[in-house]
C-alpha cells in the first residue's frame, strides 16, 4: 500500500512593510497646488532662483507632477503673486476696518501705514507683486483686477476727503499718484537697502515711515 503524500503547506504570503515616513509624500491628495505655491514663495523669500522643477523638489514630488497645475514658470509665479496679493489685501482691509469711519484722511493714513508695514515684513512678497522680475504682469488678470480695486478705494477716499473740505489741493489724481509714489518709493528704498546710507538704522525704519506719512498727510490737509 503506497504511503500517503505529505500535505503541501500554502506558500507564505509576503507582507508589505509599512511605508516609511521618508517615502510618504508631504501633501495630501488635492494639496499639490498649495504645496507648490508655498514652495515657490519660500524660494523667493530665500532669494533663490524660482523654477517649477525646484518647487517640485521642495514639495517632494516628481519633476513632471506640477505641470498638471502649472505648465510654465510664469503660471506658477502668477499663482504665487495672487497668494501674496491676497495676504496684502487682507492687511489693507483690516487697517481700513480699524480706521475711524468718519475721517477719510485718517483712513488714507491707515491704508498707507498698512502698505508700508506689510512691505517691511514681507519684502519678497512685495517684490513679487510690484515688479516684472518674476512674471508678465499683463498676463495676470486677477492681480490687475485686485490692484484696480485698491486704486479705486483710494480714489473714493480722496473724493470723500475733498467733499468734507479736508484737502488743500483740488487735483485728486495728482494727490493719489503722489501718495502711491511715497509709499512705493519708501518700500523700494527699504528692499533695495538704501536706508543705511541715509543714516537710518534698522530699528528706525518704521518710526520713519510713520513720520513721513504724517508729513504727507499734513501737506495735503487743509
Amino acid at each position: 500500500m503506497p504511503s500517503p503524500k505529505p500535505k503541501r503547506r500554502p506558500a507564505a504570503r509576503l507582507r508589505r512593510a509599512p511605508a516609511s515616513t521618508a517615502d510618504r509624500k508631504p501633501y495630501h491628495h488635492g494639496d499639490l497646488r498649495r504645496a507648490l505655491v508655498d514652495a515657490a514663495l519660500h524660494l523667493a523669500v530665500e532669494g533663490a532662483e524660482v523654477s517649477v522643477r525646484e518647487a517640485a523638489r521642495r514639495a517632494g514630488v516628481s519633476p513632471g507632477a506640477p505641470f498638471r497645475h502649472f505648465p510654465s514658470r510664469d503660471a506658477l509665479m502668477i499663482a504665487v503673486a495672487v497668494e501674496a496679493q491676497r495676504r496684502f489685501r487682507s492687511e489693507i482691509e483690516l487697517a481700513f476696518a480699524a480706521a475711524p469711519p468718519d475721517d477719510p484722511l485718517g483712513q488714507i493714513r491707515s491704508l498707507g501705514l498698512a502698505y508700508l508695514r506689510w512691505a517691511m515684513k514681507n519684502p519678497a512678497h512685495f517684490e513679487i507683486i510690484s515688479t516684472g522680475k518674476y512674471f508678465d504682469h499683463d498676463a495676470a488678470g486677477e492681480l490687475s483686477r485686485d490692484n484696480a480695486e485698491i486704486i479705486a478705494m483710494m480714489a473714493r477716499l480722496l473724493e470723500e476727503a475733498a467733499a468734507r473740505g479736508q484737502l488743500r489741493h483740488g487735483d485728486l489724481k495728482r494727490t493719489q499718484i503722489a501718495a502711491r509714489a511715497l509709499v512705493y518709493g519708501f518700500a523700494r528704498m527699504l528692499i533695495d537697502g538704501h536706508f543705511p546710507r541715509w543714516g537710518v538704522a534698522e530699528g528706525e525704519v518704521e518710526p520713519m515711515a510713520e513720520a513721513i506719512l504724517d508729513l504727507f498727510i499734513d501737506g495735503i490737509a487743509k
